[in-house]
């Protein structure tokens, strides 16, 4: 059953992400650009795809990687409107592309393999060579294919961050630099410049926001416990990384709402998300300029 008394509202998302990131939201940007185009120059408006499947998540906590496969391509035919998942990548991505996976290890809630796997199985089928496919997260910086890449699709698992409130899409890409406790002021409130550096511009074709077992509330730097997280099963996919981050956020606040009995901002909040929007112009963070389709399981959907 849905309990749309825990569904948030624009005025709960902004409030969530922090009075500094209030303003005139400006557009989406359309990222799957080619290297080192501009990706401020955006349309108005973002499609984001949340699809979910109850069974999905295993019950030991793993991932069915044929469900994920699944989910994946059904989310990007919607995306872009093509005929199977496969032609999807052929719109994004050439067989002489370099690309790089960025994926995320963190311990405790890591990008799936059967995530990455399906990526790279996909690119391996539309003709780009096994020996421009790199998977990674850290170390980027002496990675050779990162380095000499064409392309990145980016994916992460949602949990809530004690530095930036959310680790978010955006926050993924702090990797590519050597000191990523520069980023660390403010929330890290300017965590979009990472995506104007030479090794990132222009190069991202898509982000896959994982929500598979998503984490809404922890206690301090490198906190988890497995009792904040739940089944939600879903992934979130879009060309635009703050209108995707928007989303997850949005969900995360709703199910702490729904947990706790009570509005609980995040400490901090998460504005790196909307100020991607106002102040750097990366993509779309305000609901009303997001056009969300929902596919698959909608129970506790949440938003």
């Amino acid at each position: 059953m849905k309990k749309d008394s825990a569904r948030l509202t624009r005025r709960d998302f902004m409030k969530g992400v922090g009075s500094a990131a209030l303003g005139v939201a400006a557009g989406v940007p359309s990222l799957a650009c080619g290297e080192g185009e501009s990706q401020s120059l955006r349309p108005a408006r973002s499609k984001v795809i949340l699809i979910r499947n109850e069974n999905v998540v295993l019950p030991d906590g793993g991932s069915d990687g044929a469900l994920i496969q699944q989910m994946l391509d059904e989310a990007m035919v919607s995306l872009f409107d093509r005929e199977s998942g496969l032609d999807c990548w052929r719109q994004i991505v050439q067989p002489d592309d370099i690309v790089g996976i960025k994926t995320n290890v963190w311990q405790y809630l890591p990008t799936p393999n059967e995530l990455n796997q399906a990526i790279r199985s996909s690119l391996l089928q539309v003709g780009v060579q096994e020996d421009n496919i790199a998977i990674a997260d850290r170390g980027l910086l002496r990675n050779d294919t990162f380095q000499r890449s064409t392309a990145l699709v980016n994916t992460r698992p949602m949990r809530t961050h004690a530095w930036s409130g959310v680790g978010s899409l955006i926050k993924n890409y702090i990797t590519f630099v050597p000191r990523p406790s520069d980023y660390h002021y403010d929330a890290c409130a300017d965590l979009a410049t990472l995506w104007d550096l030479p090794i990132t511009r222009g190069k991202t074709r898509l982000n896959i926001l994982v929500m598979l077992t998503p984490q809404f509330h922890n206690v301090g730097p490198h906190h988890f416990d497995a009792s904040y997280t739940w089944p939600y099963g879903g992934l979130i996919v879009s060309t635009d990384p703050v209108a995707a981050d928007s989303v997850g956020l949005r969900i995360i606040q709703a199910k702490r709402q729904l947990t706790f009995g009570e509005d609980r901002p995040l400490q901090p909040t998460a504005h790196h998300i909307a100020l991607a929007d106002t102040v750097h112009s990366l993509g779309n963070a305000d609901p009303g300029n997001i056009d969300l389709v929902k596919l698959g399981w909608d129970e506790d959907i949440l938003v």
